[in-house]
Protein backbone atom coordinates (compact mmCIF):
# COMPACT_ATOMS: atom_id res chain seq x y z
CA UNK A 1 0.00 0.00 0.00
CA UNK A 2 1.15 3.94 -0.86
CA UNK A 3 -0.02 6.28 1.54
CA UNK A 4 0.22 9.63 0.57
CA UNK A 5 -1.67 13.36 0.66
CA UNK A 6 -4.42 13.84 -1.48
CA UNK A 7 -3.92 15.52 -4.84
CA UNK A 8 -6.53 17.24 -7.60
CA UNK A 9 -5.96 13.68 -9.39
CA UNK A 10 -7.36 11.81 -6.21
CA UNK A 11 -10.51 13.99 -5.85
CA UNK A 12 -13.05 11.11 -7.95
CA UNK A 13 -11.80 8.29 -6.09
CA UNK A 14 -12.05 10.09 -2.66
CA UNK A 15 -15.32 11.64 -3.23
CA UNK A 16 -17.00 7.91 -4.48
CA UNK A 17 -14.66 6.91 -0.70
CA UNK A 18 -16.70 9.78 1.72
CA UNK A 19 -19.79 9.08 0.19
CA UNK A 20 -19.59 5.76 1.07
CA UNK A 21 -18.43 6.55 4.49
CA UNK A 22 -21.66 9.56 4.65
CA UNK A 23 -23.74 8.72 2.21
CA UNK A 24 -26.83 8.93 4.66
CA UNK A 25 -25.74 12.17 5.58
CA UNK A 26 -25.25 14.28 2.60
CA UNK A 27 -25.08 13.89 -1.25
CA UNK A 28 -22.27 12.57 -3.59
CA UNK A 29 -22.29 16.45 -5.23
CA UNK A 30 -22.25 18.16 -2.16
CA UNK A 31 -19.58 15.53 -0.52
CA UNK A 32 -17.30 16.05 -3.70
CA UNK A 33 -17.50 19.87 -3.43
CA UNK A 34 -16.16 19.63 0.18
CA UNK A 35 -13.58 17.49 -0.80
CA UNK A 36 -12.35 19.85 -3.60
CA UNK A 37 -12.13 23.01 -0.97
CA UNK A 38 -10.79 20.38 1.44
CA UNK A 39 -7.73 20.16 -0.85
CA UNK A 40 -4.86 22.47 0.05
CA UNK A 41 -7.03 24.07 2.74
CA UNK A 42 -4.42 25.20 6.12
CA UNK A 43 -4.88 23.16 8.91
CA UNK A 44 -6.38 20.18 6.83
CA UNK A 45 -4.56 16.94 5.75
CA UNK A 46 -5.92 14.50 3.50
CA UNK A 47 -4.28 10.76 3.09
CA UNK A 48 -5.02 8.64 0.75
CA UNK A 49 -3.68 4.85 0.33
CA UNK A 50 -3.73 3.51 -2.67
CA UNK A 51 -3.45 -0.74 -3.48
CA UNK A 52 -0.44 -2.02 -5.95
CA UNK A 53 -2.73 -1.83 -8.76
CA UNK A 54 -3.39 1.80 -7.86
CA UNK A 55 -6.90 1.68 -6.68
CA UNK A 56 -8.15 3.68 -4.16
CA UNK A 57 -7.95 1.36 -0.77
CA UNK A 58 -9.05 4.38 1.48
CA UNK A 59 -8.69 8.09 3.10
CA UNK A 60 -8.50 9.76 5.90
CA UNK A 61 -9.45 13.25 6.51
CA UNK A 62 -7.90 15.25 9.86
CA UNK A 63 -7.82 18.91 10.84
CA UNK A 64 -6.15 21.18 13.41
CA UNK A 65 -8.96 22.82 15.78
CA UNK A 66 -7.88 25.12 17.79
CA UNK A 67 -11.27 25.26 19.61
CA UNK A 68 -12.33 23.53 22.64
CA UNK A 69 -12.27 19.61 21.81
CA UNK A 70 -14.14 17.18 24.14
CA UNK A 71 -11.97 15.37 26.26
CA UNK A 72 -8.70 17.56 25.68
CA UNK A 73 -6.78 19.54 27.57
CA UNK A 74 -5.15 21.55 25.54
CA UNK A 75 -5.02 23.42 21.62
CA UNK A 76 -4.29 22.84 19.18
CA UNK A 77 -5.68 19.42 18.56
CA UNK A 78 -5.64 17.42 15.96
CA UNK A 79 -8.77 15.97 14.93
CA UNK A 80 -9.57 12.70 13.17
CA UNK A 81 -12.57 13.83 11.02
CA UNK A 82 -13.18 10.38 8.82
CA UNK A 83 -11.28 7.31 7.82
CA UNK A 84 -12.82 4.66 5.60
CA UNK A 85 -11.19 1.81 4.13
CA UNK A 86 -12.82 -0.29 0.86
CA UNK A 87 -14.39 -3.54 2.20
CA UNK A 88 -11.75 -5.39 0.14
CA UNK A 89 -8.76 -4.09 2.00
CA UNK A 90 -10.03 -4.01 5.57
CA UNK A 91 -8.19 -6.06 8.36
CA UNK A 92 -4.63 -5.37 6.77
CA UNK A 93 -3.89 -2.68 9.00
CA UNK A 94 -4.50 -0.10 6.74
CA UNK A 95 -6.74 2.36 9.22
CA UNK A 96 -3.78 2.38 11.41
CA UNK A 97 -1.64 3.32 9.38
CA UNK A 98 -4.11 6.22 8.18
CA UNK A 99 -3.96 6.92 11.78
CA UNK A 100 -0.54 6.41 12.25
CA UNK A 101 0.28 9.25 9.01
CA UNK A 102 -2.58 11.68 11.01
CA UNK A 103 -0.34 11.55 14.24
CA UNK A 104 2.93 12.04 12.06
CA UNK A 105 1.57 15.11 11.38
CA UNK A 106 -0.37 16.12 14.17
CA UNK A 107 2.71 16.25 15.58
CA UNK A 108 4.66 18.20 13.41
CA UNK A 109 1.68 20.70 13.40
CA UNK A 110 2.22 20.84 17.44
CA UNK A 111 -0.42 19.15 18.64
CA UNK A 112 0.11 16.94 21.68
CA UNK A 113 -3.16 15.67 21.62
CA UNK A 114 -5.30 13.62 18.61
CA UNK A 115 -9.05 13.31 18.90
CA UNK A 116 -11.99 11.77 17.31
CA UNK A 117 -15.29 10.87 17.99
CA UNK A 118 -18.03 8.82 16.37
CA UNK A 119 -21.92 8.63 17.34
CA UNK A 120 -22.94 6.86 20.14
CA UNK A 121 -24.93 3.55 18.52
CA UNK A 122 -21.42 2.84 16.18
CA UNK A 123 -20.04 0.18 18.20
CA UNK A 124 -17.79 -0.94 15.34
CA UNK A 125 -16.27 2.84 15.35
CA UNK A 126 -15.70 2.59 19.34
CA UNK A 127 -14.08 -0.95 18.27
CA UNK A 128 -11.87 1.02 16.19
CA UNK A 129 -10.83 3.72 17.63
CA UNK A 130 -9.85 1.50 21.08
CA UNK A 131 -7.47 -0.46 18.65
CA UNK A 132 -5.74 2.51 17.04
CA UNK A 133 -4.76 3.66 20.34
CA UNK A 134 -7.60 5.84 21.52
CA UNK A 135 -9.11 6.39 24.24
CA UNK A 136 -12.96 7.12 25.64
CA UNK A 137 -13.23 10.24 27.36
CA UNK A 138 -16.66 11.19 27.46
CA UNK A 139 -20.46 10.84 25.84
CA UNK A 140 -22.23 13.90 24.73
CA UNK A 141 -26.02 14.24 23.56
CA UNK A 142 -26.58 17.59 21.86
CA UNK A 143 -29.94 19.40 21.96
CA UNK A 144 -31.27 22.29 19.75
CA UNK A 145 -34.55 24.44 19.80
CA UNK A 146 -35.88 26.09 17.08
CA UNK A 147 -36.49 30.31 17.62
Amino acid sequence: MDIAPATPADLDDWARMRHALWGDEASAEDLRDEAAEALGAPDTLVLIARAADGSAAGFAEAAIRRDYVNGCDTSPVAFLEGIHVEPAHRRQGLASALVDGVAVWGRAQGCIEFASDALVEDVESHRFHAAAGFEETERVVYFRKAL
